[in-house]
This record gives C-alpha cells, sequence and structure tokens, in this order.
C-alpha cells in the first residue's frame, strides 16, 4: 500500500499541474500523511464521504430526439482513470473526447454542453482533449459552464467551446502552470537513512527528492512550465478570440477571478444559471430533467453570442469512479470539493 501511495506522490512531484495551487497541495498533503503512516478516524471519513455525495451532481440519461448533450467536466483532471480521478470523482481527458466526438457527430444531438466544476490537473491530455473540443465547433453549439469552478486546465478546456457562461457564483481562470519539488533528504537523514542512486544519464536523477534541487535542474523544470504555460495561453487565445498578450496581461495572471470581473475581461460571454442555458439551448422552458417549468430561468447577463436553439436535455456521464481505492479516498473528494466552493480558491 505504501508504495503505491509513493508512486503516486513522486507523481505529483515530478510532473507539471495546470491545478488550483490549494487543491494541489491537499493531494499531496494527503498523500504524504499516508507514506509516513498517518491516517484519518472512521468519523472523519464518514464526513467526507458523506459531504463528496451531497456534492456529487444528480445526472440524468435521458434520451430525446434533440437533445442537449451535458457532458460533465468535474473533479480533478487526468490523462486516464487512475488513482488521481478515483480519488476526486474525476475526469478522463480521454473519456471526455471520445464523448465529445460521439455527441458531435451524433444526429439525435443539437447541441453540446460542458458542465464544469474542476480546479483542473495533469496538463497531460489536456491539450488534446481541448483540440477536439475546438476543432468539434461548427458542427453544432458547443457551450461550456463554469458552475461553478472552470480553473487550470478546466478552463482550458472551457475556452475551446463556441460560448463560455459562468454561473452567479461561479469562478474561472487561474491561467498558469505549476510543478513541485519535495527535498526530503533532511526527513532521511533524522530517520538515519541513507539513499544512494546508481544511474546511468547524466541527468537521470535529476529532481530527486533525495536531494536539494540544484540551480541547473530547477531552470530545466521552470523551462518545461513556461513550455506548457505558453500553450495554455496559446489555445485560450484561439478560443477566446484574443491575442496571446491579452491572455498573459488580462485573464486574472494566474488567479481565479469571479463572474463579473471575468465577463468584463471577455474570459466568458455571459452569466447564466445551468438551467438558463439548457432552456435556451432547448428552445423550450424545460428543466434539466426533462420536466415542465412554468417560466425560463432569469438570465442575469445576456451573451453576445448567437447559439442555434435545439431540443431536449440530456446528461452523458463520461466516468465513474473504479472501485479499487474507494474506502481509502473518497474522504479525498469531500475535501476538494469543500476546496473548490470556497469563494476564494486560489
Amino acid at each position: 500500500m505504501s508504495e503505491r501511495y509513493a508512486r503516486v506522490a513522486k507523481f505529483i512531484e515530478e510532473y507539471p499541474w495546470a491545478m488550483l495551487v490549494g487543491p494541489l497541495e491537499i493531494l499531496l498533503e494527503s498523500f504524504e500523511l499516508r507514506l509516513i503512516g498517518g491516517h484519518y478516524t472512521p468519523e472523519e471519513i464518514a464526513a467526507r464521504i458523506e459531504a463528496a455525495r451531497e456534492a456529487r451532481p444528480a445526472r440524468s440519461e435521458v434520451r430525446q430526439p434533440g437533445a442537449v448533450a451535458v457532458l460533465p467536466v468535474q473533479g480533478v483532471i487526468a490523462h486516464r482513470m487512475n488513482l488521481m480521478t478515483a480519488m476526486s470523482g474525476g475526469l478522463s481527458t480521454q473519456q471526455l473526447g471520445a464523448a465529445v466526438r460521439a455527441a458531435a457527430q451524433d444526429p439525435g444531438i443539437s447541441a453540446i454542453v460542458l458542465d464544469i466544476d474542476s480546479p483542473g490537473g495533469s496538463v497531460f491530455g489536456v491539450q488534446e482533449v481541448a483540440d477536439v473540443i475546438f476543432r468539434a465547433r461548427g458542427a453544432k453549439p458547443i457551450v461550456a459552464v463554469a458552475n461553478a469552478t472552470a480553473a487550470s486546465a478546466a478552463y482550458w478546456i472551457g475556452s475551446q467551446a463556441d460560448e463560455f457562461i459562468v454561473t452567479p457564483s461561479g469562478q474561472v481562470g487561474s491561467i498558469g502552470v505549476v510543478a513541485v519539488h519535495v527535498d526530503r533528504s533532511e526527513q532521511a537523514k533524522a530517520l538515519g537513512m541513507k539513499h544512494t542512486l546508481i544511474s546511468a544519464g547524466k541527468h537521470k536523477t535529476d529532481g530527486s527528492d533525495l536531494a536539494p534541487l540544484d540551480d541547473e535542474t530547477r531552470a530545466h523544470m521552470q523551462r518545461r512550465v513556461d513550455q506548457y504555460y505558453s500553450a495554455f495561453v496559446s489555445a485560450v487565445a484561439r478560443g477566446r478570440g484574443v491575442s496571446a498578450e491579452a491572455v498573459r496581461n488580462g485573464f486574472g495572471e494566474g488567479r481565479v477571478v469571479g463572474a463579473a470581473d471575468a465577463l468584463k475581461a471577455g474570459m466568458v460571454d455571459g452569466i447564466r444559471t445551468m438551467d438558463a442555458v439548457i432552456a435556451r439551448l432547448a428552445g423550450v422552458a424545460t428543466s434539466v430533467s426533462g420536466g415542465a417549468r412554468a417560466e425560463a430561468p432569469e438570465i442575469l447577463e445576456e451573451s453576445h453570442r448567437e447559439v442555434p436553439p435545439a431540443a431536449a436535455d440530456l446528461r452523458v456521464q463520461t466516468s465513474e469512479t473504479p472501485e479499487p481505492w474507494k474506502a481509502e479516498l473518497d474522504d479525498m473528494r469531500a475535501k476538494l470539493a469543500a476546496h473548490a466552493a470556497r469563494p476564494d480558491s486560489e
């Protein structure tokens, strides 16, 4: 068990992340707690499991002709379904890409909505799924909704839609990339442990957590972060139809921003509830479960883009949390959900 946690902690430390720093620190902290033998009490686990269940959005799978496909983009984003997505009830970019392609090609679907509530995640796979979404534009309307957080990699994905909406209490942004190095050499020394690395290849042991980070390795890590950041900025600029300079200097500069500020900065096209978005796309006053509604939900800010009408609603679940690890990791879902719910999350 400890080896599994060690591998995931190493993954967190070695690779760049397009993610809010707070949730990233929670991930690393939790795995490091496990590595040293720490654990949560049964009461803490029970409370977190219940909170995670309450935070998990309900999904309808009703299919009707001319449906609006609502694809959830929720939890920590990773390339494939793995321990990271299990922890957050998160998202695989591979599965999201497949779902977008299927919905774009399905003649029974009239529009696609990306229902986003995510702090971001790994950079791996994000550029590819963003390209899938951007290339699907034009086939049918694609609307991204920050419901309520579209941060970092999640904003990268949402920015590729035809239209980007944020809910009234929502937040978007955190355009940036971060990498972490943890130096455990002093900890090992205090425990009376001495490690010897036998390697081939000049840079094979660069970034090892068994030694302080040297200047050359730091510079290499910074170059990698800068490369991913450049790709992030370029994608957002393409999706939003602005210059890269506008994204770097006017889209929060790494911060998340609230709905009104995001609209003012051009980061989104409008402020609406999810129900209002669905009702507008459906062309009739329907709820997300397909039931009748007396009147359409209030629209707080009109979008400046036109999206053709569609018909009823469809929620397509793109991922299921794998069975392994649930008992140990359900508590993490709640911690991430609680962090994302904070209006000052950064």
